[in-house]
Formats: structure tokens, sequence, C-alpha cells
């Protein structure tokens, strides 16, 4: 056979252009992934130093509202932290026990975050209670000035990771974070400016109550995405119809069926399925037609991971 017309000479073709444009993929995700750890580290930074001025600050002042907006924080430096490790992880390759990788880290850690976020969440409004029928004496001047500087903070921070928000989940994630402090960091500031006008210290209590509630809708929202992902859950973003639709529309393509879709990690969206072809194939040509179905799936949906298990006729129902 000729060179032109032999199969398994078509088959290198293809393998060599696929295994180019995977190196090529690679090499560019790798490029995003450096520059958004480095851009989580700087936020982390940041933040993890003005996380304990404003404790010491909440302490020294006797501001609840400081002290609601550093446990705030908390969640963003530890949210900070898990998104570095995870751009760091990301660039180690799976290894023969972890097949997946180490995406998974981050979500059982998520998960903890959550629940010592809401535990904390719950001891300061118990406090804040506490303070409305007997007011503290707030140093308003003091509050004004450690929110001030924490208001900077988090636009800084903000602004470094809106460079690579679009391109990457975890930072998108984390600008978030950044976003919800910022809006703390008014409310304290609102404090500290009615305890030095008005001398209403009953404002500092309030205030951390309305903060607390931001802390516990973000944790909760935490809480319900890490468990939907450690329960292999559709992801949200996705609807599962529309991803069958897709497959069937491939020419080629007549059914699909025992078809899953599951968040490896932060994004990382994977799938299985079978997939029923028309008339007599090659191997050759099969193999073609999954890869197709496999690039579509990643340029409409970001599905990333695919296996496709391709038949010539349904499978019995019994064999799943």
């Amino acid at each position: 056979w000729s060179r032109r017309t032999c199969p398994r000479a078509r088959t290198e073709r293809v393998a060599s252009s696929a295994d180019r444009a995977h190196a090529h993929s690679h090499a560019h995700e790798h490029g995003h992934t450096h520059r958004a750890g480095r851009s989580l580290r700087i936020a982390l930074a940041l933040n993890a130093t003005f996380l304990v001025v404003e404790v010491l600050g909440g302490l020294a002042f006797h501001s609840l509202a400081l002290l609601a907006d550093g446990v705030h924080m908390v969640s963003d430096v530890v949210a900070l932290g898990i998104a570095a490790a995870a751009a760091a992880l990301a660039l180690r390759p799976p290894t023969d026990r972890h097949t997946y990788g180490f995406g998974r880290a981050e979500i059982v850690a998520a998960t903890l975050n959550a629940v010592v976020l809401l535990l904390a969440s719950t001891a300061i409004v118990v406090a804040a209670i506490s303070r409305l029928g007997t007011p503290v004496q707030v140093h308003g001047g003091g509050v004004i000035a450690v929110a001030a500087v924490g208001l900077v903070v988090n636009v800084a921070s903000a602004l470094v990771l809106a460079r690579d928000a679009a391109s990457n989940l975890n930072v998108r994630a984390a600008l978030w974070h950044m976003v919800g402090d910022a809006l703390g960091s008014v409310a304290a500031l609102v404090a500290g400016v009615a305890v030095v006008v008005w001398h209403a210290n009953w404002v500092d209590p309030v205030a951390s109550i309305v903060v607390t509630g931001l802390v516990v809708v973000g944790g909760w929202r935490v809480l319900r995405d890490a468990i939907s992902v450690l329960l292999d859950a559709v992801p949200a973003h996705l609807d599962r119809g529309a991803v069958v639709e897709t497959i069937l529309a491939e020419p080629g393509v007549t059914a699909a069926h025992h078809l899953h879709l599951w968040t490896i990690g932060t994004g990382d969206v994977a799938l299985s399925a079978h997939v029923v072809l028309d008339g007599e194939r090659t191997l050759h040509d099969a193999q073609e037609l999954a890869e197709r179905v496999k690039h579509r799936l990643d340029h409409e949906y970001g599905i990333t991971h695919s296996t496709i298990e391709v038949e010539c006729h349904p499978c019995g129902a019994d064999d799943h």
C-alpha cells in the first residue's frame, strides 16, 4: 500500500498532529497556571499580613465589626492559599496512584474551611447580640484607620487577581472573595464613623452581624459546591441534556447513553459516555469520530477529560 492510502500511515499523521496540538495546549495551560499562581501568591501575602493587623486592631479597639471582618478575611486567606496550592499542584503530572492528579485535595480543604467559617460566624453573631443589650465603648478612630487600610488591601488584591480571572476559575473564585471582603471593610468603616460622629456604639455589633451574614452566605455556598463535587454531581453550569444533544448533533452519531458528568477538581470537568455510530465503520473511522466529539465537548463546554466508548449498536440494558 502507498503511504497516501495506507490506514496506518493516516493514523500516524493524525496522531502526530494530535500530539503537537496537545503539547501546545499543555504549554499554554502551564503558562496561564504559572501566571495565575503568581497573582494568587501576591494576593495571599497582602491579605495574610493585613489579617494579623485587623485582628489585633479589633481586640485593641474593642470592635466586633473588625473581628467579624477578620473572620471573613480568614476565609479569604484560606481560599487564596487553597487556590495557590491548586495552581502549584496543577503543574504536577498524575501518578500511578493518583491517575487524575491532585485536584480533589482543594475540595476537601474547602469543605473543612467552610465548616470552620460557619462555626466562627456563629460565635461572632452570639457575641454581637449580647452587645446590643450592653454596648461596649468602641474606639471609632482606630476602627476607621484599620478598616480603611483593609479596603485598600482588598481593592489592590482584586486588581491583581482581575488580570487572570477570565481564564482561571480558581482566580475568579478568589476575586469574588476579595469583593466580599471589601464590602466587609466598608461596613467596618460605617461603624467607625457612626461611633466618632454620633457616639453610636450599637452600630458596631449591628455592622458585625451584617458582615457575618455575608460570610455565612459565602461559607454555605462553598460547602454546598464542595459537597456536590465530592458526590460527583453534574457541574451546576452544565446542562446534561444539552451535552447529549451536542453529541447527537455530530454527523455519524445515532445515540448516546450511559453519560456521566462530574468535576475532578475546581473547574476540571470529566465525561464518560457510550456513543452509537451509524453503519459499519473501521476502527480508524470510529476513533476519528470520537475525537471530533471530544473536541466539540471541549470547545463548547470546557469538558477537558472525555472518555467515549463507541458502539455499532446499543449495548443491553443489563450491561451497565
